[in-house]
């Protein structure tokens, strides 16, 4: 292994060439090899990010190395290296046992770290919670919430129940209902099927994109549950579970998300629907299979109260 340019304490790129000895082994096993200080799943996170890349190109965690290749990869940064860090935070836990966790994510919390968001984070809290999650790769979380919507989410305690959850989650038969409040008045149950990308000129936002191009199938069912003066609570039924998904799809029928800062109204006819700081969204049930005994289980967690409380004023405005 040639090293080209060292890991040095200013965290500069390291520029290595693969060995002959590594030939016909997968990038990831290879670089783990390579750099023992690292676990394969953070290298394969950083493959992901696109801070390692393979004579100029991006990297595969799965290719052949032949030998001879030259690897650009960039570690962690100081901060981020606290993003692995277990801090106590509290972490209202709906259920656990050996294989699984069900957390109510509470509003405002980031799940799982990245730029600008290096602690404080779900994932720290979990890391303190259960310290044996840093052995499951991403600590056991299968799936996110956005940091400004509440709700459940479950954790895999196991690889095992990792594995399990993430095929549940591929098949679609992870149940996950949620509560939003939308702008204007849904009047009949509905479903919006529109493949979600990013957004191809606002690289923070996505996006309702062609079929065919750089999206994803996306599938949302709605329901009225209760209508108000200048608003609509909804139930949303996930099929797929797309980056803002449902924030977007609302948003493209003409029925965005009460307080969305992103895809929602700056103003609207109603001054309390204007004054809630975040998108009114709480996933409410959560349903599946469980991966060790095959029992079908599911939970539900109240609207936290300034969801409730917003529902409320609404009710008497």
């Amino acid at each position: 292994m040639k090293i080209h340019e060292s890991k040095a304490a200013d965290y500069s790129p390291a520029v290595l060439t693969i060995p002959a000895t590594c030939a016909g082994m997968r990038l990831d096993a290879a670089l783990a090899q390579l750099f023992p200080e690292h676990s394969r799943s953070r290298l394969q996170a950083w493959m992901k990010d696109g801070r390692v890349s393979v004579d100029g190109a991006g990297a595969d965690a799965k290719r052949k190395v032949l030998g001879g290749e030259v690897v650009h990869v960039t570690a962690d940064a100081p901060a981020a290296e606290s993003a692995h860090r277990a801090e106590a935070i509290d972490l209202p836990v709906v259920y656990e046992d050996e294989h699984l966790l069900v957390i109510d994510k509470p509003a405002g919390l980031v799940v799982h770290p990245g730029s600008g968001n290096w602690s404080g984070t779900m994932m720290n809290a979990l890391l303190h919670h259960a310290p044996q999650l840093a052995a499951v790769p991403r600590a056991g979380i299968v799936h996110r919430l956005d940091k400004d919507t509440s709700g459940l989410l479950v954790v895999a305690k196991t690889l095992a129940a990792q594995t399990d959850l993430v095929r549940q989650l591929q098949a679609r038969t992870v149940k996950r209902h949620y509560l939003a409040l939308v702008h204007g008045e849904v009047a009949v149950p509905g479903s919006v099927d529109a493949p979600i990308g990013r957004h191809p000129v606002q690289r923070t936002k996505m996006a309702i994109v062609t079929r065919g191009g750089s999206g994803r199938d996306a599938l949302t069912h709605y329901a009225p549950r209760e209508r108000f003066a200048a608003a609509t609570l909804v139930e949303c039924r996930l099929a797929t579970g797309r980056t803002h998904q449902i924030r977007v799809h609302l948003a493209s029928i003409g029925h965005p998300l009460v307080g969305d800062p992103v895809y929602g109204r700056r103003k609207s006819i109603d001054a309390v629907l204007d004054a809630f700081p975040r998108q009114a969204l709480h996933a409410w049930r959560l349903a599946l299979v469980h991966p060790a005994t095959g029992e079908e289980m599911s939970w539900e967690a109240p609207l936290p109260p300034d969801f409730a409380g917003l529902l409320e004023a609404c009710r008497h405005g």
